[in-house]
């Protein structure tokens, strides 16, 4: 039997007449089909088989071979069991399998998949010890105000010192003012539910939030504690430490109503920890944020083969070309490591490369497809050419209408920005696929702040996109400016129409319709503020997230809780997604050396 045509998928291109007009959900066939809908709604836990199937084709009217179903199953991961978890039956689909060219009946229904509720998140097991008092301080609470259902089993205690920090902190905008007065309401609403008695301890389950089986204990009365007296007794901190010693002294043995228990503090100040490990108490750093303990466990997005990889699948391989793209359908015990998107590739020394991406996993075989070179003059994008095989691996993510959010890691220097800005001005002005190029970025000062900035909201963040100026001095550049001075200004004036500067202070609640949007600096945002840009995503939009994890500057923020890491680890293998570490510098031999070193 021959092989059967490689499935491919076409950009659904804007028309002249709505470049300039407002683009709507009706204009243009949705790229996001129902299956690829329930893989999103499904991600939190381990993926099960789901269908994807190219709606165009049915909306065209007419059977066409892009209308290939494709059987997709993600990569089996072991996940801890969620909180809150609700059946979800997928509904059958009536549609022709990749093999056999009639109308098969409907497949057979699938293990039903489980998928996470918005309010729930994977926990780690509980443990088997006895339950413990965890004692907050007040910058745990500003960070994630829901921490105190994050504790599963364990007490929380509330000196009433934090209390009167909390209130000090509750007016204004900022983030740490919202998290302030969204964790008084919090606590509010559990003094007031029913039956509640402080005294007593005030039950975590009582809003809904089953996972936290503890109760939370407010300071009542004056404690009796002694510190050292090279400790000011004024400070803030210090009394939260008296605090906890008098509890550990409190909870040391067994008490009517009060078993014996252990007193730990939960501080994300470094110092507070410090000065409480000195004084002989238990202190720990609030953990629950973090997507991963390590940064180096964060998924790269392309993976090595073995050197014996074709020795091995010489048997079972099967191979189709399709134009100037080969596919290679593959088994083994390699592919349930793989993740959907995810780069592939083969190098080794008297052998020729392979390069491509995962775009098929169906039981225990896997789809690779060969991925266009960028690095060819003939493929530049807008004058752009990669130096490298990570970067070609982004491009080609970049480049591709099929996959609507992208996540680029690396350090400075490797062309996060300049490969973003190159394909958003292809297929803007040329392709014509997105309207018009929105770049934002998160505003964090590396020293001192310069103060408040005069002009519109564009003009204000203007000092602040110095590297969208830098790469478009280079994009507009062409071939070696021979257009001249009056050909170089045109250039530079219809690039600047189509790109809009937008502040991160006012996207909630706003909408992008066949936007191409640019996040950069993203390592800076917390995981709150990733998921409300991500959600800002209309119709035909593509949101591009880039950063540093090395270069974090926001307070309290880590390498495992930075929100382009949550992005990251949330995203992998989404049908829809892309990632890729950019591994190697390619701005100057002099900045190369310097990331290396200092």
């Amino acid at each position: 039997m021959p092989l059967p045509p490689a499935p491919t998928k076409r950009a659904a291109l804007l028309s002249p007449d709505a470049l300039d007009a407002p683009a709507h959900s009706s204009s243009k066939p949705s790229r996001r089909s129902s299956g690829s809908r329930h893989a999103e709604n499904s991600r939190g836990v381990a993926p099960q088989p789901l269908e994807l199937f190219d709606t165009r084709a049915s909306e065209a009217g007419g059977a066409a071979p892009d209308a290939v179903m494709h059987q997709v199953e993600t990569k089996p991961r072991p996940q801890p069991a969620p909180e809150h978890v609700v059946e979800h039956v997928p509904e059958p689909v009536q549609a022709r399998t990749e093999r056999e060219p009639a109308p098969v009946a409907a497949p057979t229904p699938v293990a039903r998949p489980k998928a996470v509720t918005q309010e729930s998140r994977p926990r780690r097991a509980k443990s088997n010890g006895p339950a413990k008092l965890f004692v907050l301080d007040t910058n745990v609470l500003l960070h994630d105000p829901m921490c105190l259902f994050r504790f599963e089993e364990h007490d929380i205690y509330l000196p009433m010192i934090v209390l009167e920090e909390l209130d000090g902190h509750k007016k204004g905008t900022t983030e740490v003012a919202r998290n302030g007065r969204q964790t008084s309401r919090t606590l509010d609403a559990l003094a007031g539910a029913k039956g509640a008695d402080m005294a007593k301890g005030l039950r975590l389950d009582t809003t809904g939030h089953t996972g936290a089986g503890g109760k939370l204990f407010f300071q009542t009365e004056v404690m009796d504690f002694s510190l050292p007296s090279s400790l000011p007794q004024g400070k803030a901190d210090n009394q939260i430490l008296g605090v906890v010693h008098a509890l550990r002294d409190l909870y040391s043995k067994d008490r009517p109503g009060h078993p014996k228990q252990e007193v730990v503090l939960v501080s994300k100040d470094i110092n507070m920890r410090v000065k409480a490990r000195a004084l002989g108490l238990a202190a720990d750093d609030y953990q629950n944020d973090k997507t991963l303990e390590d940064g180096d466990l964060l998924y790269s997005g392309s993976l090595a083969l073995p050197p014996d990889f074709w020795t091995r699948q010489s048997k079972t391989v099967e191979s189709w070309q399709s134009g100037s793209t080969t596919f290679y359908r593959i088994t083994g015990p390699i592919v349930p490591n793989l993740y959907i998107n995810q780069f592939v590739f083969f190098e080794a020394p008297g052998e020729p490369s392979m390069y491509a991406r995962v775009t098929e996993i169906r039981d225990k075989t896997a789809v690779l497809k060969t991925l266009k070179d960028y690095s060819s003059a003939k493929n530049a994008v807008w004058g752009v050419s990669t130096k490298n095989r990570e970067q070609n691996f982004a491009m080609n993510v970049l480049m591709d209408p099929e996959i609507d959010f992208v996540t680029l890691t690396g350090t400075a220097g490797t062309g996060k920005t300049l490969m973003a800005l190159a394909s958003g001005l292809t297929q803007v002005l040329d392709d014509r696929r997105y309207t018009e190029i929105i770049m934002t970025r998160a505003t964090v000062s590396v020293g001192e702040d310069i103060g408040f900035l005069p002009g519109t909201e564009e003009e204000k963040m203007g000092p602040w996109m110095g590297a969208l100026d830098d790469n478009l001095e280079f994009l507009a550049k062409g071939d070696g400016g021979s257009a001249g001075e009056w050909g170089r200004a045109a250039t530079n004036e219809l690039i600047r129409s189509r790109i809009k500067i937008k502040s991160m202070n006012f996207m909630r609640g706003r909408t992008f319709l066949n936007k191409y949007v640019i996040v950069d600096e993203a390592q800076n945002l917390t995981p709150k503020q990733m998921k409300t840009l991500i959600t800002r995503a209309g119709p035909g939009t593509k949101i591009i997230c880039m950063g540093n994890l090395a270069q974090i500057d926001t307070p309290y923020l880590t390498e495992g809780s930075s929100g382009l890491t949550f992005a990251v680890d949330k995203f992998k293998g989404w049908p829809h997604g892309g990632h890729i570490t950019l591994a190697r510098g390619e701005r100057s031999r002099l900045a190369d050396f310097a990331s290396e070193v200092l």
